[in-house]
């Protein structure tokens, strides 16, 4: 990539909600010496989000660019060594940039939780963005970082030692306290519309592996780990949680329930997998769950759980109760206040036992809002590493934990964030 380039780092779609966060971290936190720029279609709104930046940012030059102009993105990705975006719905609007980039040998990185977009980036712009050195790296937010991040260390971890590589591995939400972005909502809505119009998509979209590399080469089956109920549990209920999709956790002695960003961050982490030569081991079997307790109490809420998600997508997959749920859910460039994003935060710990049958839990943890002031410094940081850290010569459509690895975990961990793997009795 040329370092003659006007700028190391534009950041489109910054008059958004998480893109104003953004910009603030990346005014904050951003080495003077990286020339920055902010992106959208509103001169007039960039220019308000300047206004409220502290610093030389105040200098940073502004763009007025449309995501699904072709040319005016081509245009753009020729300026820049690295983009960041946070325009979505991606599947609508985000294809042209992530083209433009791979073509040009620019980074690139967003904040994508849609399967659809993701596979049809890898096969518009995996080989190209091979052959120009762009690395396009989906998912930098609380979409797919502490997932993919987490599950890496882990396996790096378990490497080191000796023991082997990961078994079947969970990944437990043991707290998450935060809003939920308009934005997310805005791109479950969009994948619900295509997948609910075309056999072949919503096929790609139930598949466990579907962001494969080399889809031939993975197992055939769903992979979802079950386990036993406690006897204490009538045989009813037991058969409304096995129903719900909810089950009995005999290592933490917790109910836990689907984790709703399951279905796409599962599919990031094995692509991480499968791009790195299956480092994770063929053994590897992951899932993500949500702890909602002990005792009957914990199965209950189990249960509530997984109803609440199982309607929240039912709603999604039909015209007429979409139109109710847009009534109620947040709307796309909606945030919470700065009071309730103070009391964000989120404990996961990944747990996993290895083919040598020895065990190791890793914590990801970081005191923010998970959809918003987390996002914003995970994407900021991860638009930041590809500008200044030495991450090897790969392009391609590749992952967080592919793409950014060690340095991005350092960066995070300057933030406070957690990664902390030990081994477990």
């Amino acid at each position: 990539m040329s370092t003659s380039r006007e700028f190391d780092l534009v950041l489109v779609g910054a008059t958004g909600f998480v893109g104003r966060l953004t910009a603030a971290h990346l005014a904050e936190h951003a080495p003077e010496t990286v020339r920055i720029a902010l992106a959208g279609r509103s001169e007039s709104r960039l220019a308000d989000v300047r206004a409220s930046l502290p610093g030389a940012a105040a200098d940073w030059p502004l763009l007025v660019v449309d995501t699904t102009d072709a040319a005016a993105v081509v245009d753009l990705a020729g300026r820049t060594r690295v983009v960041v975006t946070t325009v979505g719905p991606y599947a609508k609007l985000g294809m042209p940039l992530a083209s433009a980039c791979a073509a040009a040998g620019t980074h690139y990185a967003d904040l994508t939780g849609e399967v659809l977009f993701v596979r049809d980036s890898i096969d518009a712009n995996h080989r190209e963005a091979e052959r120009t050195g762009a690395k396009i790296v989906h998912s930098c937010g609380f979409d797919s970082i502490p997932s993919d991040l987490g599950v890496w260390r882990t396996a790096q971890q378990v490497a080191a030692d000796g023991e082997g590589t990961l078994g079947e591995t969970v990944l437990h939400v043991r707290t998450l306290r935060g809003g939920i972005s308009g934005g997310t909502i805005d791109s479950m809505r969009q994948q619900a519309i295509e997948s609910g119009a075309d056999k072949a998509r919503r096929r790609a979209v139930t598949d466990p592996y579907g962001l494969s590399p080399d889809r031939e080469a993975e197992p055939p089956s769903r992979n979802r780990p079950t386990g036993p109920r406690p006897t204490g549990v009538s045989g009813a209920l037991d058969k409304v949680q096995a129903a719900a999709g909810t089950r009995f956790d005999e290592v933490t002695g917790r109910w836990v329930a689907p984790f709703f960003m399951a279905s796409f961050n599962t599919r990031i982490v094995r692509r991480s997998n499968a791009l790195s030569d299956w480092s994770y081991g063929r053994e590897f079997r992951y899932d993500e769950v949500m702890d909602t307790g002990r005792g009957p109490l914990g199965a209950v809420k189990a249960g509530l759980t997984s109803a609440v998600l199982g309607g929240l997508f039912a709603g999604m997959s039909t015209a007429p109760t979409r139109s109710v749920l847009d009534r109620v859910l947040p709307k796309p460039g909606e945030g919470p206040s700065d009071e309730t994003m103070a009391k964000g935060r989120f404990v996961m710990d990944v747990e996993t036992t290895t083919t040598t049958g020895a065990r190791y839990r890793t914590r990801v943890a970081a005191a923010y809002d998970p959809g918003y002031s987390g996002t914003a410094v995970m994407l900021g940081q991860a638009g930041l590493s590809l500008v200044e850290d030495e991450l090897g010569s790969r392009g391609g459509v590749l992952t967080p934990s592919v793409a950014l690895g060690d340095a991005l975990v350092s960066r995070l961990e300057g933030f406070d964030f957690e990664f902390t793997t030990s081994r477990r009795p």
